[in-house]
């Protein structure tokens, strides 16, 4: 089973998450403004997450997630650190779901920089799918 983990984070959080979802999931994470985020070869599960700033997710986030190819994607599973809100979630998944890539419903979120406990949570989300 291939396994992808892309994001992108402002201020660390959301990269120590999809740091913790990568390591769980056996890959290495890669930010989405890095030359080696493409998905060139097809992948099972794109671990694919980031933050929420000021309502939205970031253009460079939502400029990767039109970049996508659901012929090379199987599925995604959504991440998201945030200040207050957990809506990143949503704007991701509707935005994946427009490109035609399957979302699993199950995501994970951490308030600010994520903890002990939900670094651990992320490894395992990581390893799940």
């Amino acid at each position: 089973m291939s396994k992808a983990v892309r994001f992108y984070s402002r201020s660390g959080n959301t990269k120590a998450l999809a740091d913790a979802i990568a390591s769980g999931a056996g890959v290495t994470a890669v930010s989405v403004d890095d030359s080696l985020s493409g998905i060139n070869e097809p992948v099972d599960t794109l671990f694919i997450g980031g933050g929420l700033y000021a309502y939205g997710i970031d253009k460079k986030l939502k400029n990767y997630i039109n970049t996508l190819d659901s012929t090379k994607v199987k599925k995604a599973a959504v991440f998201s650190t945030s200040w207050l809100s957990k809506h990143a979630l949503d704007i991701i998944k509707d935005a994946l779901k427009a490109r035609g890539i399957e979302v699993v419903e199950e995501t994970c979120y951490a308030k600010n920089m994520p903890g002990v406990a939900e670094l651990k949570a992320a490894g395992e989300f990581g390893a799940k799918y």
